[in-house]
This record gives C-alpha cells, structure tokens and sequence, in this order.
C-alpha cells in the first residue's frame, strides 16, 4: 500500500532519507543538516509503498543540533504535519 505525507517545515534544505518501522509506527525520515537556511516555509510531499497499514505515521526531523519527532493529522487518506 503507499502512504502519502505532507510535512510542513519551517526552514528550507530539508531531504528525504527514507522510512522505517518502530512495531506497528511508521516513522518518515528528514534530515537538515547544513548551517545556513533560507527562513520560509517549505513543503514536502512523499509517497512511500510500505508493506501493511501503519497504526500511527509519525515524521522525524534531524538536524546538526539534534532532532525533532512529531506527528500527523489523517484527512483523506493523506497525513499532514507541520514542524512545531
């Protein structure tokens, strides 16, 4: 099956580095890791194909200083997430 999710960030420069599984969670991976960004906010759409139906879709944001993890609305068969 594909799940699609649409994240909102509040920084450009951020990538795709893929998806994993933590038991029935499906965590979509993104990484912003250089030292200058241009200040606007920047939307990302991925559709991945995954294997069964997560119960939770959660986004996880690294950056240089660490890293963020924060979760999604469903509205028709999408999930939505901003990066708080």
């Amino acid at each position: 099956m594909k799940v699609k999710v649409e994240v909102t960030f509040r920084m450009g420069g951020v990538s795709y580095r893929g998806h994993r599984w933590e038991d029935d969670v499906l965590v979509f991976e993104f990484e912003r890791l250089g030292d200058a960004f241009i200040q606007v906010l920047s939307k990302r759409v991925v559709e991945d194909e995954v294997e069964r139906e997560p119960a939770k879709v959660l986004v996880e944001l690294r950056t240089k200083e660490g890293g963020k993890i924060f979760g999604t609305v469903e509205r028709n068969g999408a999930y939505y997430a901003e990066e708080p």
